[in-house]
């Protein structure tokens, strides 16, 4: 980890000095959440992510930003500060306090894996350490609280750094293998549903070595996506029960064995609720349980599992795939002055996408409608699928395009989302990165008209110009455009151009929606 968000505040400043003078690269933002946000898009990109804030008024902003990276299971370390504990005598009022001086500290033990306040020297390196390595071993958010006046503090101990690595009971381990393998040899139907965790354990070889060598079909989650590169010829598309393409749903609900490898079961996932999978099918790997059809067994990490799987030499009838399941790209066709949608959006956008290019989508329609991209390298689709926070993408952007400097990045945001948190596009802009960004200007939450009909002004926004924003921001290039040939001519200049960033203010009809979205409205709308 070479880079870390944030924003400064005077409980923190003295720590922020000593960042500045180190190696790592201090990376301002303009609000904590978008610093959260960018830090949590930085650890799915690079492995681990880092926030650094200041007390109260910092680290409960970031509040939500954290929530979402615990759901999502992604490793990022906030680092805060607090007042002096010669400062906490007699229990002053001093400023940014709420309630107590452990107040934040209790808000963050309930989204995160683990905390310390290092209020003594004695200890705090083994803290440290405690909290770091839970982080990496369950890619979930850690807290680290540093009272201002123990910044300078040089413990009088020595430290040696931990090796101990977790490791899965080796008798267990055996046992859970050799009853995969004989239900893998046994099945005329399997398949794989390979999930996010498979992302953030690194375990994307592993899956590749294993449908390669068994011949066995994949098919990926919604925040599992781009898990395998979406043109392998293994890979039939997105499972989300209903919600999904059906020859796809189809497919994966005829398997007679289901490897649910890192998958998580939400209610997104499972196409509300939609899905039709049998457990006494199902092999379900993840980093909180291994379950074989009704077998539960325990001490077996998820990364052990599935190296261990795949390295057996199983042997398995190749499964036919249909013509006309996998994922595919859909001639652009001819270009007309019709109005825009969604749906010709993403054809136009397909064709450029190649292994260097992160996708980034927003909740909304900008999700629903961005599945329908064929991501061509691995890891390189984001989003909060699951705790589905708007406002996600502009500053994830800075996280992404921080990580991988020299890749090309795309966002699509809808303009709801984006009036929450993208005035991150200043950081972008001083930053020098190039992201093409893609707002959806529907007037309003789009997807919430789709679940609840009615004409409601609670799904209203005023409008914005949004391609005039690189002109007060000093920076970039605005695109306004409605039809298809706009579109088109906008989407393939910005394309083209590595100087800076480029936004694309895209209006869309109000009844626009794509079709992963008339599926959900179909399905939720009663519900809301």
């Amino acid at each position: 980890m070479q880079d870390i968000f944030g924003i400064p505040g005077d409980y923190i400043l003295s720590f922020y000095s000593m960042l500045e003078k180190s190696p790592i690269n201090v990376v301002g933002c303009t609000r904590e959440d978008c610093a959260g946000f960018a830090a949590d898009a930085y650890a799915r990109v690079n492995g681990l992510g880092a926030v650094c804030v200041t007390y109260c008024v910092g680290g409960l902003s970031i509040c939500n930003s954290i929530a979402g990276a615990y759901a999502e299971k992604s490793p990022v370390v906030i680092l805060t500060g607090s007042p002096g504990l010669r400062e906490r005598s007699n229990n002053p009022l001093l400023h940014h306090m709420v309630r107590d001086f452990s107040t934040q500290k209790d808000v963050f033990e309930k989204l995160c894996i683990a905390g310390a306040e290092l209020s003594d020297p004695i200890s705090a390196f083994r803290e440290i350490d405690r909290v770091l390595d839970a982080v990496v071993r369950f890619k979930r958010p850690g807290y680290i609280e540093l009272p201002r006046d123990m910044v300078n503090v040089v413990p009088h101990i020595s430290h040696v750094f931990p090796t101990e690595v977790s490791s899965s009971d080796p008798q267990v381990l055996s046992e859970a293998v050799g009853e995969a393998r004989h239900l893998i040899e046994k099945a005329e139907k399997p398949i794989i549903l390979a999930g996010v965790e498979l992302h953030r354990f690194h375990l994307q070889d592993e899956l590749l070595n294993l449908a390669e060598h068994t011949q066995i079909p994949v098919a990926a989650t919604m925040l599992g996506k781009s898990v395998l590169r979406e043109t392998h010829p293994l890979y039939v598309g997105l499972y989300e029960g209903a919600l999904g393409r059906e020859e796809v749903t189809r497919f994966v609900e005829e398997s007679d064995l289901v490897l649910l490898l890192g998958t998580f079961m939400t209610d997104i996932n499972l196409g509300v609720f939609t899905a039709n999978l049998d457990p006494g099918k199902c092999i379900y790997a993840t980093s909180e349980q291994l379950r074989l059809k009704h077998h539960h067994y325990h001490g077996v990490t998820l990364p052990d599992f599935v190296r261990e799987l795949a390295q057996q030499k199983i042997g398995c009838p190749p499964r036919a795939i249909p013509e006309g399941i996998r994922m595919c790209m859909p001639p652009v066709g001819e270009i007309s002055d019709q109005p825009i949608t969604t749906q010709r959006m993403m054809q136009m956008i397909n064709p450029l996408l190649d292994d260097e290019t992160i996708v980034i989508a927003d909740i909304g329609d900008s999700l629903f409608a961005a599945t329908e991209l064929v991501t061509r390298g691995r890891s390189e689709f984001l989003s909060p699928a699951y705790y589905t926070s708007m406002g996600f993408a502009v500053p994830a952007t800075l996280g992404a395009q921080t990580a991988r400097r020299d890749a090309r990045i795309l966002a699509v945001i809808g303009d709801g989302a984006f009036q929450m948190t993208g005035m991150e596009l200043s950081t972008i802009i001083r930053h020098g990165y190039d992201p093409v960004i893609i707002v959806l200007d529907n007037h309003g939450y789009g997807t919430e008209r789709w679940l609840h009909a009615g004409d409601w002004k609670y799904n209203e926004i005023h409008p914005w110009a949004y391609s005039k924003l690189p002109e007060f921001l000093r920076g970039g290039t605005g695109y306004e455009v409605s039809t298809e040939k706009e579109f088109h001519t906008a989407l393939h200049t910005a394309w083209d151009d590595r100087k800076a960033m480029s936004i694309i203010h895209v209006h869309l009809p109000e009844n626009d929606a794509s079709p992963t979205l008339h599926r959900l409205g179909q399905r939720l709308g009663a519900r809301v």
